[in-house]
């Protein structure tokens, strides 16, 4: 591979199935709502959660797991509907708390498998206290910390850029004037 390309690790038919298993999902209202919150960042709730759902995706068809509920529980992991972020509409622990508003929310919009459910109940898992119950939950749980701490550490990097910058600048300005 030439230096500085990147090998594409999903195909088109990856893509393709994948949004064969959640188009009627994000034909929602409450899905397409999801863009109206930040998760982490800049990131949406919605791209957090098209993400981890695709990710968990790939990682369940390459193993022959419930690629579908994957998909799908990756989806609405997150379809709590506020901004978690506003110390006036959340929970102080909102990190114990919004897996159950997220599964009402889906149950109140959606038809939803068992495994479905326990993906979007226990994908905060260890905070859930109670292990989950199937393979998909677990890498639901794992790709979702893989991507909050991506969009965590850009945002920070990017701040950190910034400041080092402006450090960088106000530094030569203040030797320019000695």
């Amino acid at each position: 591979m030439a230096k500085g390309k990147r090998k594409q690790f999903f195909s088109v038919q990856d893509a393709r199935e994948f949004y064969l298993c959640i188009d009627d999902l994000l034909q929602s209202e409450a899905v397409q709502s999801m863009k109206k919150f930040t998760q982490h960042g800049t990131t949406s709730t919605f791209d957090h959660c098209i993400v981890v759902a695709f990710r968990s995706f790939l990682f369940c068809k390459k193993f022959h797991l419930d690629y579908k509920a994957a998909a799908r529980g990756g989806l609405l992991h997150d379809l709590f509907l506020y901004d978690w972020h506003d110390k006036q509409t959340r929970s102080k622990l909102h990190g114990f708390y919004h897996p159950g508003i997220a599964l009402k929310n889906a149950e109140n919009s959606f038809s939803l498998t068992d495994k479905e459910r326990e993906i979007i109940k226990k994908h905060m898992w260890p905070l859930t206290v109670i292990p989950p119950t199937c393979r998909e939950a677990y890498i639901i749980s794992y790709y979702d910390k893989v991507c909050t701490s991506r969009e965590v550490v850009v945002e920070w990097g990017g701040a950190l850029l910034k400041a080092f910058n402006l450090l960088k600048t106000t530094k030569s300005e203040t030797r320019d004037k000695i």
